[in-house]
């Protein structure tokens, strides 16, 4: 059955002090997803685990995001999340530290509807 994307949502998070590529992106799709309501699944009885959520973040180590732990905190349907090159690292040049930025964009999809 194919499927039909009704959401996307974008956001960007960071992690000022940790240098923790994880907690940035989770930033990011909460950032995403905050300012989201999505009253349909009430009016028409649609599970949400009918709902897949795509979800791809963008920082500048893709390798120290820990995938696994931010699909578990999405609050609604099948989540997916994979980390892809992007985002921005920004270096203090007094001291070193590295900011992390992170983009999200969060995807719903639905079996496509009659």
């Amino acid at each position: 059955m194919s499927e039909q994307r009704f959401i996307i949502e974008m956001g960007m998070g960071n992690d000022q002090y940790g240098e923790d590529y994880t907690k940035a992106a989770a930033r990011a799709i909460e950032d995403a997803i905050r300012h989201s309501a999505i009253p349909m699944f009430e009016v028409t009885g649609i599970s949400h685990e009918a709902m897949r959520v795509q979800v791809t973040v963008g920082v500048a180590r893709p390798e120290a995001v820990d995938c696994a732990v931010l699909a578990e905190k999405l609050p609604r349907g099948r989540a997916e999340v994979r980390a892809v090159e992007g985002g921005l690292n920004v270096v203090n040049p007094d001291t070193g530290r590295v900011l992390v930025v992170a983009t999200a964009a969060v995807e719903a999809f639905l079996p496509k509807q009659g």
